[in-house]
């Protein structure tokens, strides 16, 4: 029986040095080969996701920016935007705390200009607590964007808005003192069929209500003629957390947190222990080995 494997990207199927292990390339191309889908379900833009699938030649369908820009077969399935409205309330709350974001759309990724200027800022306050230098996703996450992923500046958000054809899928906003980031998910909150999630104890990502890993799940499910009941998530985050309601099968990454961990139906290893590929080996190609033997047996 075909499934559909959904896998998060950062602290999942990457391990903490920013690298897929051999032994994750093999298993998922060995569950290609048994003819499941394997799709990475990521909050990466689609040019980061592209890009680290074509240095390790993995072909998958995506579903980037937190699954609201769906992508298989080299066409775009459904891609999930912020309304004009929500986008200002959005950056003002942002711009007035003078937070470093980055900006997801169908034409890249931007940034304010004064970027790197607010993260100094913020990183010179002494405010940050010592434990977020220490989580593996700091450096990749205050990396300058325009080394990182060749993000485009703008120095206001109405130059996006008024750009013909730009639509705009996701906020990250990158913020490392704990008082603002409650502060800004209180003002955030209020913003009108908004969604605020996180993957990482020091940003937060703003999508529409409708744009999320679990509506990903289920466009690319959709696309596939999959039932969900045979989708699998694996996942770390609490970003993760709509496709692990959303598929049959969820499974947590030892990384993850608890409660994490405890919402799911299985846990399995590390990303720095190939947690990844021991799932798909131990809890999907074995049950449908197992499923496939006991069929051939009834139909003798």
């Amino acid at each position: 029986m075909m499934k559909l494997i959904a896998l998060d990207m950062d602290g999942t199927t990457v391990n903490s040095i920013n690298e897929v292990n051999r032994e994750n390339i093999l298993a998922i191309k060995k569950a290609q080969s048994m003819g499941h889908i394997v799709m990475v379900l990521s909050g990466r833009s689609p040019e980061s996701i592209h890009a680290l699938l074509q240095k390790y030649d993995l072909d998958c369908p995506i579903g980037a920016s937190n699954g609201t820009a769906v992508y298989a077969d080299g066409k775009l399935l459904e891609l999930t935007s912020l309304n004009p409205d929500q986008v200002r309330s959005v950056a003002l709350s942002l711009d007035n705390e003078r937070i470093p974001y980055k900006v997801y759309t169908n034409m890249g990724v931007y940034m304010p200009k004064d970027w790197k200027k607010r993260l100094d800022e913020v990183l010179d306050s002494g405010l940050i607590p010592d434990e977020h230098y220490e989580n593996e996703n700091f450096e990749r996450m205050t990396r300058n964007p325009v080394e990182s992923e060749l993000a485009l500046s703008f120095n206001h958000i109405e130059e996006l808005l008024n750009k013909e054809g730009l639509e705009i899928q996701k906020f990250f906003a990158l913020i490392l003192v704990p008082e603002q980031k409650h502060r800004l998910i209180s003002n955030i909150e209020s913003v009108k069929d908004g969604y605020i999630s996180t993957s990482s104890p020091f940003n937060i990502e703003v999508m529409h209500m409708d744009g999320n890993k679990g509506n990903g799940l289920k466009v690319m499910a959709d696309y596939f003629d999959i039932p969900l009941e045979d989708t699998v998530a694996i996942g770390d985050e609490n970003n993760d957390i709509p496709m692990f309601e959303t598929a049959g099968l969820s499974i947590a990454m030892g990384n993850a947190k608890e409660h994490i961990k405890e919402m799911c139906d299985l846990v399995t290893l590390t990303n720095d222990e190939n947690g990844v590929a021991y799932a798909i080996e131990h809890y999907i190609l074995k049950e449908t080995e197992k499923n496939d033997r006991k069929y051939m047996m009834t139909n003798v």
